[in-house]
């Protein structure tokens, strides 16, 4: 027996289980008991995140854990072993350490922010809300040394480079060859022609350690915001200009048709912030969020395992998050 196999029989958890409820991701592997979420990481390896060892998977439970509690302490429980002994498997249990997971308190599903945007449910108010609180954050996010290296023209370039090599495959295949060259010329343009100002966003203290992965998926509201699910895996995508983790929100509600909320989003956060330099910085960013986004969701094209029904709707999706990202791109 596997131990996701395991996961979803209610003996192995160290409290009592009525129904278990599995969501994949492309890293990892969420059970939902009712009351608690239980998360465990992918052994995948996908060059800017690497989970193939047991000590990187429990190092980065922890890491999550430790990283999340900056937005949301009384969600995240912490990192717990599964032990196995015999055929057994049990959380924080006896014998052989096997795997690590993350536990939290599991939060209504139809209160994330996605499924609230899907059923029209999302209000001025609630967007205010969360500018406040993205805000307040990246007011007090840890700044200066090695994060500062986080906004360099090496690390953007990089990043970008990064983003090209890894999608050349996908050329003809969820993006057309005039998208992919498209986006690379015109993003090369904008980061040779604005070195000044992505100079000056460092000497600033724009460059924080902020979330990494701000989208609508990553927003539980219910009594108050809640925001999860942050980068742990990899400085480089946390180590950013806080124009980077607003732009990922923005261009989700773009994604979601709501141009309206993604506008006033922008325009609460500059009132809470007073960074009125980041709009000349979030068409570029906007770009970014949407190419990595058709990346990531492109990955799911090489997994074996996927039939081709959900191969035509991972392409799809992944198309949508291209000319997304070319929209951006045309706007440099």
């Amino acid at each position: 027996m596997s131990i996701i196999e395991a996961m979803m029989k209610p003996e192995t958890y160290d409290e009592e289980v009525r129904g278990i409820k599995l969501i994949e991701t492309h890293i990892s592997w969420v059970f939902l008991t009712g009351k608690h979420a239980y998360k465990i990481k992918k052994p995948v390896n996908f060059g800017f995140l690497d989970y193939t060892t047991l000590e990187k998977r429990k190092h980065f439970c922890e890491q999550e854990v430790i990283l999340n509690r900056r937005f949301t302490k009384d969600m995240y429980i912490g990192a717990f072993p599964i032990a196995k002994l015999d055929s057994t498997f049990k959380v924080n249990g006896t014998g052989e350490i096997v795997e690590y997971l993350v536990k939290m308190n599991q939060m209504p599903q139809d209160a994330l922010l996605s499924n609230l945007l899907d059923k029209n449910k999302v209000d001025r108010k609630i967007i205010d809300e969360i500018s406040k609180v993205v805000a307040d954050f990246h007011s007090k996010a840890e700044t200066g040394g090695e994060i500062n290296k986080g906004g360099s023209i090496e690390t953007i370039r990089f990043n970008w480079d990064e983003n090209f090599q890894q999608t050349r495959a996908f050329v003809d295949v969820a993006m057309s060859k005039h998208t992919f060259d498209s986006i690379n010329s015109k993003v090369n343009s904008f980061i040779s022609g604005n070195q000044r100002l992505l100079e000056k966003r460092i000497s600033d203290g724009r460059i924080r350690d902020c979330h990494g992965d701000l989208h609508s998926r990553s927003i539980f509201v219910t009594d108050r915001i809640f925001i999860f699910d942050c980068i742990e895996f990899n400085t480089r995508f946390r180590y950013s200009d806080v124009a980077a983790d607003v732009a990922f929100l923005s261009m989700d509600l773009d994604y979601h048709h709501r141009q309206d909320l993604s506008k006033y989003f922008v325009d609460r956060y500059l009132f809470y912030s007073s960074d009125e330099e980041i709009t000349r910085l979030l068409p570029f960013y906007e770009c970014y969020r949407a190419y990595v986004r058709g990346k990531v969701i492109s990955f799911r094209l090489n997994e074996k395992e996927i039939s081709s029904e959900e191969k035509t709707s991972v392409r799809r999706t992944a198309s949508t998050y291209f000319d997304l990202s070319l929209r951006y791109a045309e706007q440099l």
